[in-house]
């Protein structure tokens, strides 16, 4: 608890069906999957008030937006209404209006408040700043800092790794049958290091060219300290894999 994760992967590798699993939408066939020491798929109540997951693509409900979480809050005992409608002000959704006359972002940005103030203590958030612009991405930011806590635990699925990039820690990446990273961001620091130059130097991990140069990723065998580069990041452990499964001693699902 105490951490917001960012889940990434790949179109299609499972980070979707994870979120799921989680929440108790699935049942794994191994039946394997404990969530703060429930098994989700058995949906007891006790796990279902706590725990929360917003889907990329919610279905558009009937009604207004105040009624939609006036009537769902109602089923979690920590939703704080006032907190909800303070948010619809910060994203400049009105509560009066219906969902189906919202543009997408706005619909949006009107799920996320209503996930937000649940204040469930595990919260899954599935691509939450799609569709939105950029001063309601900067919001969404501040308001997620401002949230966690040490009884909190935030799930975050995302291709917007530049718009989360000072958000999300740990770091979780996924392929079809294995998570070949799971590490906290300094953890990432002390082992590889991200480098800006304008020549290519051949004992990169991963390069890849840029307007003003070359960026890397390396080894840090000299103990430097540099900012971590999640697209990069990102993709250099797609294309080293095993390297890097085997320094963060990560395994096959």
């Amino acid at each position: 608890r105490g951490n917001i994760y960012g889940l990434l992967g790949q179109n299609g590798v499972g980070k979707t069906t994870l979120l799921k699993l989680m929440s108790g939408l699935l049942r794994s066939e191994q039946e394997s999957c404990i969530v703060d020491g429930y098994h989700p798929y058995k949906r007891l109540p006790a796990f279902l008030q706590d725990i929360y997951y917003l889907p990329e693509e919610p279905a558009c409900p009937q009604g207004t937006v105040a009624r939609f979480a006036e009537n769902n809050g109602s089923f979690y005992p920590t939703f704080d209404k006032d907190f909800f409608y303070e948010l619809l002000d910060r994203f400049e959704v009105q509560p009066e209006k219906r969902f189906r006359d919202l543009s997408a972002g706005q619909q949006k940005k009107a799920y996320v408040s209503y996930a937000l103030s649940l204040n469930t203590r595990i919260l899954l958030l599935d691509e939450p700043s799609n569709g939105m612009d950029i001063p309601s991405k900067t919001i969404f930011r501040s308001i997620v800092a401002g949230q966690i806590n040490e009884e909190r635990l935030l799930v975050i699925s995302t291709h917007q790794v530049r718009d989360l990039e000072n958000l999300i820690d740990p770091i979780i990446i996924l392929d079809r049958k294995d998570v070949l990273l799971h590490a906290s961001i300094e953890e990432i620091a002390q082992k590889v290091c991200f480098i800006n130059s304008v020549e290519k130097q051949k004992d990169a991990l991963y390069c890849e060219e840029t307007p003003l140069g070359f960026s890397m990723v390396r080894e840090n065998t000299a103990g430097l300290d540099t900012k971590v580069n999640l697209e990069t990041l990102f993709n250099a452990v797609l294309i080293q894999k095993e390297w890097f499964k085997e320094q963060f001693n990560t395994m096959t699902l």
